[in-house]
């Protein structure tokens, strides 16, 4: 029987969902209200959250990369 207050194990749906439960985790660690065994739990599911997003934002700051590369032109101010 899962305990209660257990993260999600799975990955998250989205960049968007996986933020959203990484500021939970954070004001439930945060409280200071949650056992010990929970702490490492909820601080473990945390790291994951975090990896999850920052793999995420690579991947569309490398995909910025490629249309930027692609538009690429100089200024021109016109006179």
């Amino acid at each position: 029987m899962p305990k209660k207050n257990t993260p999600e194990t799975q990955p998250p749906q989205s960049y968007e969902a996986a933020v959203a439960e990484l500021e939970s985790l954070t004001e439930m660690l945060e409280s200071g209200q949650l056992p010990l065994d929970q702490l490492l739990v909820h601080y473990q599911r945390g790291a994951e959250l975090l990896t999850y997003c920052r793999a995420q934002l690579d991947v569309i700051e490398a995909q910025v990369k490629v249309m930027e590369g692609e538009q690429a032109k100089a200024w021109e101010r016109d006179a």
